[in-house]
């Protein structure tokens, strides 16, 4: 058997982009993105300063967290080992982007699909060298067998060898000679102010703050921290459509959750208000949430891959099975009170709610294979979507409360205070725990870096104003939802801000 890798000797490099341009002829690679690109490091301060080069890539890794959260297969694994994809079966939903910790995958502007390194794989199964060994003049690339004790890139593996972000577990395949720690440690160095050599620095490329970059470890030699002078652009994967449906399938869910519990208090013969209302509204906000994931992809013609081509080791199919299942049970629910059948509510309620939560939760595990993002990683995510679920639920049923007559104002009350607490808590907690400094930067680009103005508008409209009109609600004893249903638009709208800081700085934290 074979596992190929790559050995890249930095010692050896010169900086003279042969690898990245012979990488772009071979491939037709656009303008503004790269299979292969060099990045530029200085370290010290004039007069003492020096440069270091290291060639980035795909790591073509033995775990590869790319190929996991690939809804249709398109990256999979070739007989050598290589990481290969597949261009006829991508949608372009951006997933294996921030699924890889190294910035490898670009998203083609030309086909709207993903594309990485592929080790040249169509010449290696012609007994050629990948096209960036062939030209460089220094043989600071070169190819090895994993599989072969004896090779090059098993020996240093085993001796002075270093891997980009060994710390993730992917088992990377692309071994490091002679390079410096602030080469492959992308929090060891900041992207300078000037811009990048021979290219802007773009406004969307993952920069943190200077607030955010005082949550990185200081260096303890005394020496300047490194500055990257050069690397390729590497904007955001993920942004608005994908906070926006982290919303409204909160508020589909919230909704059915409320109407459950309102028949398990016996208000399931308010057939407005528990049988045909609640299902309408949340039949619509799940048509909004598949609106939106199929609006983000980028070969949106080809969402019925996921079901046709499923990779069932993705949590994008898993999600898209779980929501086919509650729109399943939603419609069952609206008939069910479109025909009087009041008896069929009581039956449907486990379901309903299995699915609902499902519905608000899946996406932790979704974002959990996002392994390139470790803000995504945190445990305390699956509780915050089903408070969020919670506290969307009880601001829809308080809007709707304006229009209809709905039962049990004094239980919805209190399970919107509850939610709204208990998101307010989790939150707290994520964000004044002990993190990884990936994480501490993420959280601090959220709560007081780039994404502050996001996450303030959360903590003010999505949390004290609601939780003050709420908790006077229930004091007053108040048998209506005036006071909630005021409360409402401010939570919706602190809802999307909230998920939009998240979403955005998650993806805040340099890579490579």
């Amino acid at each position: 058997m074979t596992r190929l890798g790559f050995v890249l000797d930095s010692g050896s490099c010169i900086g003279c982009h042969a690898c990245t341009v012979a990488c772009k002829s071979e491939h037709d690679v656009p303008l503004g993105v790269n299979r292969t690109w060099l990045k530029y490091v200085e370290t010290g301060t004039h007069p003492d300063s020096e440069r270091h080069f290291s060639v980035m890539r795909c790591n073509h890794c033995d775990d590869a967290p790319c190929m996991d959260i690939c809804p249709t297969s398109a990256l999979f694994r070739a007989d050598n080992g290589v990481v290969d994809f597949d261009d006829d079966n991508c949608i372009g939903c951006k997933a294996c982007m921030n699924a890889c910790p190294y910035d490898a995958i670009y998203l083609n502007p030309q086909t709207g699909t993903a594309h990485k390194c592929n080790f040249c794989n169509h010449r290696i199964e012609d007994g050629l060298e990948p096209s960036c060994v062939v030209v460089c003049p220094t043989q600071a690339i070169r190819v090895g067998d994993l599989d072969d004790p004896g090779s090059e890139i098993s020996l240093l593996l085993a001796t002075d060898g270093a891997v980009r972000s060994p710390e993730q577990g992917t088992s990377p395949k692309v071994v490091y000679k002679d390079a410096t720690a602030s080469s492959l440690d992308p929090l060891a160095a900041y992207i300078a102010a000037d811009g990048m050599i021979w290219a802007e620095t773009r406004s969307d490329h993952p920069t943190p703050t200077p607030v955010a970059l005082t949550a990185a470890p200081s260096r303890d030699d005394g020496e300047a921290m490194a500055r990257t002078t050069y690397t390729t652009q590497h904007p955001p994967a993920w942004g608005s459509m994908v906070s926006g449906y982290l919303v409204t399938k909160a508020i589909a869910a919230g909704v059915m959750l409320v109407a459950s519990m309102l028949v398990l208090l016996g208000h399931g013969g308010s057939r407005a208000a528990v049988g045909v209302v609640p299902p309408m509204l949340a039949g619509a906000f799940l048509a909004l949430t598949g609106a939106l994931l199929v609006a983000d992809l980028k070969q949106p013609k080809r969402f019925v891959y996921l079901l046709t081509r499923g990779n069932r080791t993705s949590w994008l199919v898993k999600g898209a099975y779980v929501l086919g299942g509650f729109g399943a049970v939603v419609a069952a629910w609206w008939v069910a009170g479109l025909t009087g059948a009041d008896g069929l509510l009581p039956v449907l309620v486990v379901p309903t709610v299995l699915l609902a939560l499902a519905t608000a939760g899946y996406t932790a595990f979704l974002f959990g294979q996002c392994e390139g993002r470790d803000l995504w990683q945190e445990p305390l995510l699956l509780p915050v979507l089903l408070a969020q679920a919670v506290v969307a639920g009880g601001a829809s049923y308080s809007l709707l409360a304006l229009f209809i007559d709905v039962p049990g104002a004094a239980a919805i009350q209190w399970a919107f205070l509850i939610g709204l607490a208990a998101n307010g808590l989790l939150v707290g907690l994520e964000v004044r725990g002990d993190h990884s400094r990936h994480v501490t930067m993420a959280l601090t680009e959220m709560t007081s870096g780039g994404q502050r103005r996001s996450f303030r508008q959360w903590r003010l409209n999505g949390l004290a104003i609601p939780l003050v009109l709420v908790a006077v609600s229930i004091a007053l004893g108040a048998d209506g939802l005036l006071l909630p249903a005021v409360a409402a638009p401010f939570v919706l709208h602190g809802l999307f801000a909230y998920e939009d800081a998240y979403v955005r700085a998650g993806q805040s934290v340099p890579l490579s």
